[in-house]
């Protein structure tokens, strides 16, 4: 996976989905899918939008061209975090994000860098500069909500028109609907901040995930016979609720292994900064510096502060217990 945000260094030419991208859920897979499946078929799409058949005038074969390089085109700062000046904790930090679309087939990322200039750019303008000029797009493919240009003022529709003055075949991707409502990365922020689990992974098509590297703790869990690893998250990374969960934890040995996390500020023990706290069950062993990676499966219950250590350790044994039900059904 090439990531890149300067101009000089992006390969070309390209295929590009282009947008935020925040969370690759499913609706973003469906905008990227168009790109992979003609990278995958190397064949070069006409000017209106069809697809060579690599076949000749007079039937017989010829040679297919191959297309640009699978591109994601986004933006950082995210748009609405330069325009309000707040900052934007994300779904997907960059590199989650680019683990994720490598998996897809995707082999750059581009990081717009999202300033004044690029701001202040007319529709036309942008296209020129940024579609034609850095990326030299072959093939365009973008959701039926985007926009772009100065005051959004250009959408899917009119960034085909544009586009066909170049003759750069642009598919638009409709709207991916779950039970009537859009598929979007507010919907799956919505849903993490209320613990509901099973619908921000319905809405992502995975378990949402937390990926860090386990650091030293003050090993207060060992002390009442539940030893936790602590995980530095990235900063920007997006948390749910704060509580309890039942999670598959990755990174030990070949196979997941079941956990319960606790995300809060331990309050039983006067703790003062959030934390991420993981006690694998069934296991023992030093996890120091080691990867490891969350997959939430199901919020078992608030941060709560406990009257004593020993209400505590009662509470954790029902949190255990219950995680293993909830995991079983996995």
């Amino acid at each position: 996976m090439w990531i890149t945000s300067s101009p000089d260094l992006i390969q070309t030419p390209t295929v590009i989905a282009l947008g935020n991208f925040d969370g690759i859920h499913r609706g973003h897979r469906r905008v990227i899918e168009p790109i992979l499946e003609l990278t995958a078929s190397r064949l070069v799409p006409t000017a209106r939008g069809e697809l060579s058949s690599g076949m000749g005038a007079s039937g017989g074969s010829a040679p297919a061209t191959p297309t640009g390089i699978p591109t994601v085109v986004t933006f950082h700062p995210h748009p609405q975090e330069f325009f309000t000046g707040q900052r934007r904790l994300l779904l997907t930090p960059v590199p989650e994000k680019a683990e994720y679309l490598k998996n897809l087939g995707i082999r750059q990322l581009v990081r717009l860098r999202f300033d004044a200039d690029i701001a202040q750019m007319s529709p036309q303008g942008f296209f020129e500069t940024i579609v034609v000029q850095q990326l030299q797009a072959q093939h365009i493919s973008v959701g039926q909500d985007f926009c772009f240009g100065k005051k959004r003022a250009g959408n899917a529709t009119v960034l085909k028109a544009i586009a066909a003055q170049h003759n750069i075949p642009v598919t638009i991707v409709p709207l991916y609907l779950e039970n009537d409502e859009r598929i979007s990365s507010s919907a799956i922020r919505h849903a993490l901040l209320e613990g509901d689990i099973p619908r921000a992974n319905c809405l992502l098509g995975r378990p949402y995930a937390l990926c860090g590297k386990v650091m030293q703790g003050e090993q207060l869990g060992r002390t009442i016979g539940f030893p936790t690893a602590n995980l530095a998250l990235p900063p920007e990374k997006f948390l749910p609720r704060q509580g309890v969960y039942a999670t598959w934890v990755y990174g030990v040995g070949d196979r997941p292994l079941p956990g319960v996390m606790n995300l809060g500020i331990r309050p039983t023990v006067d703790g003062q900064q959030q934390r991420a706290e993981v006690h694998l069950l069934d296991w023992s062993g030093d996890l120091y510096d080691k990867p490891l990676t969350l997959h939430l499966v199901a919020f078992l219950r608030p941060e709560q502060k406990f009257a004593s250590l020993d209400e505590l350790k009662s509470q954790i044994q029902q949190d255990c217990t219950q995680a293993y039900q909830h995991l079983q059904t996995q």
